[in-house]
């Protein structure tokens, strides 16, 4: 599915937190002009990027209704700098803090898909902490996955992967999505325990909608369920699509995402 708008120029910031500087790849939709949406804020997930199919729709839809887009790759990934391998959770919230920072919008719904609703969990605490909680306006998550180091790897470790991580301080497995591995850190793990948010109440201060593939091969259906228990604050909606993969990136998925987000910013 290719969308049929122009989509926003190419621009980047300097993150100099954390460790070595790295330059994040932006893509800025602004609004319309005279415009009042919520601009929509599009959340990668682990090894995507900001060209996929969903974040392509997102901002594909975000101009049909006169709304903001940003969309952009945390360091590793697509058009960021910065090695893969030097990525945690805490490096990526800090890249998505200073892009909102940089885009500086009043009002933002996220997009979170996978690893991506993790980190958009974590920005919405953050920015609670500073009292900018205000500023979000709704949440959607694809297939969310908060936590995954905690409850999808850490317990399902071999022998082979425990002893790699000990004594290389990574693992890899085979990829589904892509020719190369996937590489899991030792201290993308570690650093997942510190950003881990299904250990308590979340409160996101905003309504929270849920799509999840019942024949999601990576993340179970469980997890989404899990995450909605600890939501007990937020008006959250659940949406199960009994067919669904992980990516949801099917005409009818994507069709659904549109939805979620029209529906949330009082458009349907």
């Amino acid at each position: 599915m290719s969308a049929s708008f122009p989509a926003a120029p190419l621009s980047h910031i300097d993150v100099y937190g954390g460790g070595a500087p790295r330059r994040i790849a932006m893509h800025i939709l602004p609004a319309a002009e005279g415009g009042a949406l919520p601009s929509l804020v599009w959340f990668g997930g682990y090894r995507s990027d900001m060209t996929g199919t969903k974040a392509i729709e997102l901002e594909s839809h975000a101009a049909a209704i006169g709304a903001g887009c940003v969309r952009f790759d945390y360091s590793g990934h697509g058009a960021s700098g910065g090695d893969f391998s030097d990525g945690t959770i805490s490096r990526w919230l800090e890249e998505s803090l200073a892009v909102l920072d940089h885009v500086a919008v009043r009002r933002m719904l996220f997009v979170g898909s996978s690893m991506g609703a993790w980190i958009a969990l974590r920005t919405i605490a953050e920015l609670r902490k500073r009292g900018e909680g205000g500023r979000i306006a709704g949440l959607v998550l694809i297939a969310p996955a908060p936590d995954f180091t905690i409850d999808l790897i850490e317990p399902n470790l071999s022998e082979t992967e425990r002893r790699s991580l000990a004594e290389r301080g990574y693992f890899e497995e085979p990829s589904e999505y892509s020719p190369q591995p996937n590489i899991f850190t030792r201290a993308l793990i570690e650093d997942g325990r510190e950003n881990q948010v299904l250990s308590g109440v979340i409160e996101t201060g905003c309504p929270v909608h849920i799509l999840q593939g019942m024949a999601d091969p990576d993340v179970p259906y469980a997890h989404a369920l899990k995450l909605m228990e600890h939501l007990p604050s937020d008006d959250v909606v659940m949406t199960l699509i009994r067919d669904g993969d992980h990516r949801l990136s099917r005409p009818q998925d994507i069709a659904k995402l549109k939805e979620a987000v029209s529906a949330m910013l009082g458009l349907a």
